[in-house]
């Protein structure tokens, strides 16, 4: 019988051209990866989505890939503790980055009311959020609106987790 082997082959999710470029000039891009808790599996889970989100900037043409600012073991319901998060929101309002990728708009914050106000404070600087698996932009005329509906879900899933965890 044939032994057959399958070779897993990275594909990053397709961007339109237009976002590749913004104004004709390369767009300076960071990520943000988060998980909630310390133990060996999410701390793999960041490893992941730090390498995951490398590749995916380095493959993109037009993109200068800026770095990946993760925080471990830190809730997404306050960002007030979260280091990297913070830093890189201040990298961004400091000209420094023109994009931010991230994998969900739950990873990237719970709160409803921090998640707009930031999300706002980096439009008026002109830098873009991504959510990968929402697919929205944050310039796009429809993402405040579908951010907040989904930020508020995000916000609510975490409450019921917290009073679950406390029930147990």
């Amino acid at each position: 019988m044939d032994e057959r082997k399958v070779k897993r082959i990275y594909h990053p999710p397709a961007v339109p051209a237009s976002d590749l470029f913004k104004g004709g000039k390369p767009r300076r891009v960071a990520a943000y990866a988060r998980v909630s808790t310390a133990s060996d599996e999410q701390l793999n889970s960041v490893e992941a989505q730090k390498d995951y989100f490398a590749k995916l900037i380095h493959q993109r043409p037009g993109w200068i890939f800026v770095g990946v600012y993760a925080d471990e073991g830190i809730t997404g319901t306050s960002i007030n503790r979260r280091e990297a998060f913070n830093r890189m929101v201040t990298d961004a309002l400091a000209g420094n980055i023109d994009l931010i990728v991230t994998k969900s708009i739950s990873r990237f914050a719970r709160n409803t009311v921090d998640t707009l106000n930031t999300i706002r404070q980096l439009k008026a600087a002109n830098v873009e959020v991504f959510f990968e698996k929402e697919n929205i932009y944050t310039m796009d005329s429809k993402g405040e609106f579908l951010i907040t509906l989904l930020s508020s879900i995000a916000e609510e899933e975490s409450r019921s987790i917290s009073e679950n965890v406390k029930w147990g």
